[in-house]
């Protein structure tokens, strides 16, 4: 059975320390994804703005074996669906952004990289573990939560994708 890695206690206990608190239950499907305003490589990242979109948003963390196998999966999504509407997001909780950028040199992002190193949007969102993904519909609203990644989930998550997207022209 596969297990997501799991976020760590010094990233949890750093995010109770900044005076954060877990939020008493988890994002689900139908709710209102709260706004992200994040440092991102191409400038400021307002998950506002892409309103009208469907959003992949995904948590990540250079020190989680997953997110390696989930890269080129998003890079593959990315590339074959933005021509319909879809937005790929990855929000790096790494408190060193360093940590991120040798992730990146290595395993390279074809999609938006944004960076969360204080957690609080992690936190918003109730993440739990790494990776972990947020389908997020065109009004804004959640249509799916998934934790984890492996090769089995890549089919899964496509059809979610492409069931999103499919009223589209």
């Amino acid at each position: 059975m596969f297990m997501p890695c799991v976020v760590s206690r010094i990233f949890l206990a750093g995010a109770m320390l900044a005076g954060l608190s877990a939020p008493a239950l988890a994002l689900q499907p139908g709710a209102a994804a709260p706004n992200l305003e994040l440092a991102a490589d191409s400038g400021p990242f307002q998950l506002e703005a892409y309103r009208g979109k469907l959003v992949y948003l995904d948590f990540w963390a250079s020190w989680c074996g997953p997110c390696k196998q989930s890269f080129p999966w998003m890079n593959a999504m990315q590339a074959k669906y933005a021509d319909k509407g879809l937005v790929v997001v990855a929000v790096n909780v790494d408190t060193a952004r360093a940590d991120a950028e040798r992730f990146l040199k290595a395993v390279p992002a074809q999609f938006k990289i944004a960076y969360d190193p204080k957690g609080q949007a992690a936190q918003q969102y109730a993440i739990k573990g790494m990776p972990s993904s947020i389908l997020i519909g065109r009004d804004g609203k959640v249509l799916s939560v998934h934790a984890g990644f492996n090769p089995g989930a890549r089919e899964q998550l496509e059809r979610a994708l492409e069931a999103a997207l499919g009223g589209q022209p």
